[in-house]
């Protein structure tokens, strides 16, 4: 593994204090995990794909080519399993994620600032699935943000048939990447900001990753309700425990405002569906429907609300 493309990258462009900063670190990602070992293995047995060709404009990213091994590239791939967002289709393995990650994707893109030749950052992005579906709009350079060393392996699975050097995964958390960058065009962050202490924080971080009128994809989890509401979970939501605020929607907007955003506006706000998050043979732990209430499953197992998502779009100031 290598990111010595988008190092090169950041200094061409005037971010040499950043990669020197990622240089140094590199040098200690991923391989202290315990399960280093194991998904490395898992990464290094993946067969050879023949004339490997992308394709990221349909709701499996997918690799085609031809592949003498099928049997060993399921086994590889189940190797670097749970498989969280999605989905994927690699030669003629079809991963079933546990996230249909298409649906969110097709609810937000169309109402997106175009993203041809843009500078894109994807903080908490997993295994890049969204990543990956951006490179279908041509910009300039994508680079994702994600501290789990899984899922940068699992993108690692892709990228060692694409060989892309628009786009690259930091095992990094967002609290890694300097503030006052002002220099991405977009900047994305969906389902992290219910976990984190201080949202209005992390709403001053991504404004501070932005050039002048640059926008703010922004995904989390709501609540119904009206501006001024807010749940702050006493323990577990929806059996998570790092849950810490869940606005309205209405209220998110006063947040965004607040931390001096333009323009804001709810483009969607969806019940998250055991349709669109569901155990499958990728992801066979619990997942959304174990969540709910056997009895009513409006609320959580918590007696809390069901998880409700929106997205909303903002612009950092011109």
């Amino acid at each position: 593994m290598s990111w010595d493309a988008l190092f090169d990258y950041l200094h061409h462009h005037g971010l040499n204090q950043w990669a020197q900063q990622l240089e140094t670190e590199s040098r200690n990602w991923l391989v202290n995990h315990g399960d280093y070992p194991r998904w490395s293995s898992a990464l290094d047995a993946l067969p050879e794909i023949t004339s490997p060709e992308a394709c990221f404009d349909t709701a499996a990213v997918t690799i085609s080519g031809g592949c003498d091994d099928p049997a060993g590239l399921r086994q590889a791939l189940q190797g670097l399993i749970p498989w969280r967002k999605g989905p994927f289709k690699i030669a003629d393995v079809f991963i079933d994620c546990e996230w249909r990650s298409d649906f969110k994707w097709d609810r937000l893109s169309d109402h997106l600032a175009p993203l041809e030749n843009r500078r894109i950052l994807d903080v908490g992005c997993g295994n890049g699935y969204h990543c990956w579906r951006m490179l279908s709009h041509s910009p300039e350079i994508v680079v994702g943000a994600e501290p789990s060393v899984l899922f940068n392996l699992q993108f690692q699975a892709l990228q060692k048939y694409l060989q892309r050097t628009d786009i690259s995964l930091l095992p990094i958390g967002v609290e890694d990447i300097p503030e006052d960058l002002n220099w991405f065009d977009t900047v994305f962050s969906m389902g992290v900001l219910y976990h984190r202490r201080s949202p209005l924080d992390h709403l001053y971080q991504l404004k501070s990753f932005l050039v002048n009128g640059g926008e703010l994809c922004l995904e989390t989890l709501v609540i119904e309700g009206a501006a001024g509401q807010v749940l702050v979970p006493q323990d577990r939501y929806a059996r998570m425990r790092n849950v810490w605020f869940i606005p309205s929607a209405d209220e998110l907007m006063v947040w965004l405002k607040r931390c001096g955003f333009d323009n804001v506006r709810i483009i969607d706000e969806t019940l998250t569906s055991i349709a669109e998050q569901r155990s499958t043979e990728w992801m066979q732990f619990e997942s959304l429907e174990q969540c709910l209430s056997n009895e009513d499953p409006s609320i959580t197992v918590e007696g809390l609300p069901a998880p409700r998502r929106a997205v909303i779009l903002a612009n950092k100031p011109g």
